[in-house]
């Protein structure tokens, strides 16, 4: 905490744990106070689990998806001997799908060492696909050792807490070093918790409870009348818009779907084959360049999907594969098979626009 600080950090933590005593979430994969006095112990493999699915997505989203993994692969053990299409197909609809490739990844890396994540800071972020906050997050809810738990969620409360005059990208440091001295040594994994849950269920973006906050008389946003003007945001710059014609082959009631490169944006799911995406739009005597065969190719709708840092539209054209024709990459799939296979929700898209 800065020199200047007015806050009591002793009482602070008290406040804060006496409320997600009384108030903290119930989540499939969380041990509540209570469980812990009873003596219970969390499942490092379940947490690192809802960690994973966590990143960029909400928990009623990913709640299920959590329960049909453990489902389906109740240990590290059977995830790591799990083929990565399975998964993918698994995973199709959380979205940000190199998290499932890590997710593989990091499980074979986890059951090859014997099967029990590490504790150690520096042991989990040598793990693919775990960086500094899901770290923090596995040693403190899985172990209950110290750490500094600070997601989107954590930066909204501090940001607030100290009225922060610059955007978070720019409070990053000062954001760390406030949670740090936060965090409560004697309860790591409640705290943890219960950071998260105050910036989930109170702190919100738009409209927060802040009459419910058990830190209100301590945060300088709440005295100011204003606590949605923090975070403080960031111009948005405009995201670039991406044109491409995607191919829909079809051989009676089965459509030719390819796997895309193992790197790269959806890297390793399948896809509807397509021209490249790009700024432009595509000019039909273009897209003739890029047909799988000559045929009598029809024009169906387009579909439109937000990425990250682009938004695109596929305009589908759909032909009936020749006779004998055989792709060179890829195969024929049925049509209702489409969601039980690995396919993200713009191919899902792509296919049912071409129908």
């Amino acid at each position: 905490m800065t020199a200047d600080t007015e806050i009591p950090i002793g009482a602070m933590r008290s406040a804060l744990l006496g409320w997600y005593d009384a108030e903290g979430r119930s989540l499939p994969w969380r041990l509540r106070p209570e469980d812990r006095a009873a003596g219970r112990v969390a499942d490092p493999y379940a947490v690192w689990l809802s960690e994973i699915m966590l990143q960029q997505t909400t928990v009623p989203h990913a709640t299920p998806y959590y329960f049909k993994f453990l489902e389906k692969w109740p240990t590290v053990h059977d995830l790591a001997r799990a083929g990565e299409d399975e998964v993918f197909a698994a995973w199709a609809g959380l979205g940000y799908y190199a998290r499932a490739r890590n997710l593989v990844a990091c499980a074979r890396a986890v059951s090859s060492a014997g099967g029990e994540f590490p504790a150690d800071e520096k042991d989990l972020l040598a793990l693919p696909g775990i960086g500094p906050y899901t770290a923090a997050a596995i040693r403190a809810a899985a172990f209950d050792l110290p750490a500094s738990v600070v997601d989107g969620n954590v930066e909204r409360v501090i940001t607030r807490l100290r009225a922060m005059p610059k955007p978070v990208k720019d409070s990053k440091p000062e954001i760390r070093k406030v949670a740090a001295a936060l965090a409560d040594p004697d309860r790591p994994g409640d705290y943890a918790q219960a950071i998260m849950d105050l910036g989930a269920t109170v702190c919100t973006p738009r409209k927060p409870a802040c009459g419910n906050c058990p830190w209100s008389r301590w945060c300088r946003a709440n005295r100011e009348g204003q606590p949605e003007s923090y975070p403080v945001k960031a111009p948005k710059a405009a995201k670039p818009h991406k044109h491409a014609i995607g191919f829909a082959v079809y051989c009676g009631d089965r459509i030719w779907l390819r796997k895309r490169p193992s790197k790269g944006l959806l890297g390793g799911m399948l896809e509807v084959p397509s021209t490249g995406w790009r700024l432009t739009s595509w000019a039909k005597w273009e897209v003739h360049e890029h047909l799988p065969f000559e045929a009598d190719w029809t024009v169906k709708s387009a579909v439109a999907h937000v990425f990250t840092h682009f938004s695109l539209d596929m305009t589908m054209w759909r032909a009936e594969a020749p006779d004998g024709w055989l792709p060179n990459a890829g195969q024929f799939y049925g049509v209702d098979d489409i969601h039980e296979l690995a396919l993200p929700s713009l191919m899902k898209k792509a296919v049912l626009a071409s129908l």
